[in-house]
């Protein structure tokens, strides 16, 4: 990478900013490896999304004013990984998956204790669906129910619903979830809306009530 970043004019030029395409890019084709690739297609991948990981690294490297290059991100991630995992790298103890969660949870938030939301540290840059799910486990944590917001938002604006749901349609599997999911893809299609960017509004007016939740005495 060192090589490269110092003998190829086009790497020469390129930023943070601009690696960002290419960053969703291979991120996005390691995902594909995983759910439909071959063994040889994930390490092929995996290698690419690594490349990215040093090309940033060496890119920061060249900092004017605040350098570091990939032994100190690895330096830092050990330190984090050490600090997360106290049932291994110390005296603390986890016999099951939900205790090592709040070993994981305890350290985080120790580490984040100048956050003053729990909405902070959430990137803004993630899909809309992707984005739901994180916000709307975090609002749980604060007591705003977003499924019940959702339901009385629309039922005080008095939206009816474009497709009737029959009795007992509520998805109890991964796949009846994909299934419900498309049909309202296909009817935002049908009504000419935007699902990405109805999501992302209602997701809005969610932190907002989480964050007036949080200023609650």
């Amino acid at each position: 990478m060192r090589e490269v970043r110092e003998r190829c004019v086009w790497s020469q030029r390129i930023t943070h900013r601009d690696l960002v395409p290419y960053l969703i890019e291979e991120s996005h084709e390691v995902i594909d490896a995983v759910e439909n690739g071959t063994r040889d297609d994930l390490r092929e991948e995996l290698g690419d999304l690594l490349w990215q990981v040093l090309f940033h690294a060496a890119i920061a490297a060249q900092d004017p004013t605040d350098p570091f290059d990939i032994d100190d991100v690895a330096a830092t991630l050990t330190e984090k990984m050490v600090r997360r995992h106290p049932h291994v790298f110390a005296s603390e103890t986890a016999t099951t998956p939900e205790e090592v969660l709040v070993h994981w949870n305890a350290a985080k938030a120790a580490e984040k204790r100048t956050r003053r939301s729990v909405l902070d540290g959430i990137p803004r840059g993630m899909p809309a669906l992707a984005l739901a799910q994180k916000v709307a486990g975090r609002a749980a944590g604060v007591g705003v129910d977003v499924a019940g917001a959702g339901v009385a938002a629309a039922a005080e604006a008095g939206a009816a619903p474009a497709v009737a749901a029959p009795a007992g349609s509520v998805p109890t599997t991964e796949a009846e979830l994909g299934d419900a999911l498309l049909a309202l893809v296909a009817v935002a299609r049908a009504e000419g809306w935007d699902a990405e960017r109805a999501l992302r509004e209602r997701l809005r007016r969610v932190e907002d009530e989480v964050r007036e939740a949080e200023s609650r005495p």
